[in-house]
C-alpha cells in the first residue's frame, strides 16, 4: 500500500519547484476531501443506527380530523442524499416550507401534491408531517429536518389536510413565517363527508351507518355537527380562523372537482400562485377510466405512468337520498358564505 501511495505521489523532478509544490498540495487536498466525506458518510450511518428513533405520534382514531399517511405515501417520501453525493451534486439545504397544502381531508390533497412534484422547482415531503397539529412540541428544527434538500429557486412544500380544521394551526404557521403560502383543496362538502365515512368504513367495518351518524335526532332532522365528517365541510367557519392571521390573497382555493375534470387547468393556477413557470400542462396527464381519476404519464423520477394508490377512489356506499338532500340544505348557507369569502363559486348547489 505504501509503495502504491509513493508511486501516486511520485512527482517528476523535472517540474519547477513551485509547480511541484502546487501539484503535491492538490493531491493532498484531494485525498483529505475523499477521506473526510467517506468518514462523514459512515459516521452518519453509524449515528443513525445507534440513536433511538423519536417516538411516533399516535394515529388519529377513525373519524377524527386528519388523514393518515398510507404505506405508499411513506414510501413516496424522498430519501436524504448521502454526504459525498451532496458534496459533488450540490443537493442544497433543508429549509422550512414556503408553501403548505393545509386542507381539506378527502378533498384531493394527495393528488395535488403528487401532480406538483412533477415540477422541477418543487420539492415536497411525501408523508404528512402533522407538525402544526400533533408534533408542534418537537420544535422547528425537527420539522426542518423532515424537509427535502432544495437548491436556490426551488420551493419546499408539505401537505397535512388536518391543519385546516386545527384551531392552533394558523397562529403557529404565522409564527414560523407570515409569508407562507397556503393551499386549500375543497370539494362538495356532502360528497366529501361520504368519502370520509367510506375511508373510516374500510378500516372499521362495524361502525354505524352514515345515516345514523349524520343526525343527532333523525326524526327532527337535526344534523350532528360534532361528527368530524360533517364538521370539516363547514368551510366558512374554519376559514374565519385562518383570516385572523393570513390575508385572503395568501390562500389559494383549489376545486377538488376541477382537479379531476381539468387537472392541467387547476395546476396552472397553482403554479401561478407559487410563482412558478407553467411546466405542468395537459401533456402530463391521461384519464384512467377504471379509477375515474386523472393519472400522470410520468411520475417524479420515473419514466412510467403513475396513478394514486388503491386507497384513492373507493366506491362509496349507497346513501339514502333523503339524507343527502337534508345535508345539501344544511350546507347551503355555509357554502354561500364561503363563496363570498373566497370570491369563487364552486358550483356545489
Amino acid at each position: 500500500m505504501g509503495q502504491r501511495l509513493n508511486r501516486c505521489l511520485d512527482v517528476p523532478v523535472a517540474l519547477p519547484p513551485l509547480r511541484r509544490r502546487l501539484l503535491l498540495l492538490f493531491i493532498m487536498l484531494f485525498l483529505w476531501l475523499y477521506m473526510f466525506y467517506s468518514c462523514a458518510g459512515s459516521c452518519s450511518g453509524l449515528a443513525a443506527r445507534g440513536s433511538p428513533a423519536p417516538p411516533r405520534a399516535a394515529p388519529p382514531l377513525p373519524g377524527e380530523p386528519g388523514e393518515e399517511s398510507s404505506l405508499e405515501e411513506q414510501r413516496a417520501a424522498p430519501d436524504a442524499a448521502g454526504p459525498l453525493s451532496s458534496f459533488f451534486n450540490g443537493s442544497g439545504t433543508k429549509r422550512l416550507p414556503q408553501a403548505i397544502i393545509i386542507g381539506v381531508k378527502k378533498g384531493g390533497t394527495r393528488a395535488l401534491l403528487e401532480f406538483l412534484r412533477v415540477h422541477p422547482d418543487v420539492r415536497a415531503v411525501g408523508a404528512e408531517p402533522h407538525f402544526f397539529d400533533r408534533n408542534y412540541e418537537r420544535g422547528l428544527s425537527w420539522y426542518r429536518d423532515l424537509m427535502p434538500r432544495t437548491l436556490e429557486g426551488q420551493i419546499t412544500m408539505e401537505k397535512t389536510p388536518s391543519y385546516f380544521v386545527t384551531k392552533e394551526a394558523p397562529a403557529r404557521i404565522s409564527s414560523m413565517s407570515k409569508g407562507t403560502k397556503l393551499i386549500v383543496v375543497v370539494r362538495d362538502p356532502v360528497t366529501r363527508a361520504i368519502s370520509d365515512y367510506t375511508q373510516t368504513l374500510s378500516k372499521k367495518p362495524d361502525i354505524p351507518t352514515f345515516e345514523s351518524l349524520t343526525f343527532k335526532n333523525r326524526t327532527t332532522g337535526l344534523i350532528d355537527t360534532s361528527w368530524s365528517a360533517i364538521q370539516i365541510g363547514i368551510y366558512a367557519k374554519h376559514l374565519e380562523n385562518w383570516l385572523l392571521y393570513f390575508p385572503i390573497g395568501q390562500i389559494l382555493f383549489v376545486s377538488g372537482e376541477r382537479l379531476i375534470s381539468d387537472p392541467a387547468g387547476e395546476l396552472g393556477r397553482v403554479q401561478d400562485f407559487l410563482g412558478l413557470k407553467r411546466i405542468i400542462t395537459d401533456k402530463h396527464f391521461y384519464f384512467n377510466k377504471t379509477k375515474g381519476f386523472p393519472c400522470l404519464k410520468k411520475a417524479e423520477g420515473s419514466s412510467k405512468p403513475h396513478c394514486l394508490g388503491k386507497t384513492k377512489g373507493r366506491t362509496h356506499p349507497d346513501i339514502d337520498q333523503e339524507v343527502v338532500q337534508r345535508l345539501r340544505d344544511f350546507y347551503r348557507p355555509f357554502n354561500m358564505k364561503f363563496y363570498q369569502m373566497t370570491g369563487q363559486d364552486f358550483g356545489w348547489d
